[in-house]
């Protein structure tokens, strides 16, 4: 993706360029016309410009000392609108270049935000299937052991079964019918 922006970012600066260059047109017109621009606005950055450049070529080649003239006031002028001119380009792609960045990382921010989101609503999510995997692990805990139980007894049936011994519960009901029998029989003979 970034080396697919990189092109888009040269052709938007040069598009920039182009639309912001009448611009920096009409700022030269102005400054040629107007003599408070020319003076004010115009000369000073352009004797600074013209200053700093022939100190910096003169240091280059060896002369320290050397008085540095002036521009005259004509060359000045043009200079000083070429100058306005190009910061006003630069200012305008600048301003398009900040622009763009704020726009990207707003979002980059919605972007991570709805990530957030998800990933809360993941979690919950998770959280509820915890809590549901817990609730059926207890039902079938307790279902298995209830057929456990269950699987007990069917197997003490077999065994008793095959022992011939009678089954508690028919063991206790002939006891209860054996002590009502003679509980009956004792009773006939003294009616007697």
């Amino acid at each position: 993706m970034v080396v697919g922006a990189f092109p888009i970012a040269k052709l938007l600066y040069l598009g920039i360029r182009q639309v912001s260059k009448p611009l920096a047109n009409r700022i030269k017109e102005a400054a040629r016309r107007s003599e408070f621009f020319k003076t004010y606005i115009c000369l000073p950055p352009a004797q600074l410009y013209h200053w700093v450049e022939m100190r910096t070529k003169m240091r280059i080649m060896g002369f320290r000392g050397t008085v540095i003239k002036p521009l005259n006031e004509e060359a000045a002028a043009e200079l000083g609108a070429e100058l306005l001119g190009e910061a006003t380009i630069f200012i305008v792609g600048g301003g398009c270049l900040v622009l763009e960045y704020s726009r990207h990382q707003a979002h980059q921010r919605h972007k991570e935000e709805e990530q957030r989101a998800a990933w809360d609503s993941m979690q919950d999510e998770v959280g509820r299937l915890a809590l549901a995997l817990e609730t059926l692990q207890a039902q079938v805990q307790a279902t298995s052991q209830q057929s456990a139980l269950e699987e007990l007894q069917a197997q003490m049936r077999e065994v008793r079964a095959q022992l011939c011994i009678p089954e508690p519960s028919s063991v206790s009901q002939a006891t209860s019918t054996s002590k009502a029998v003679s509980a009956s029989q004792a009773q006939e003979p003294a009616e007697v």
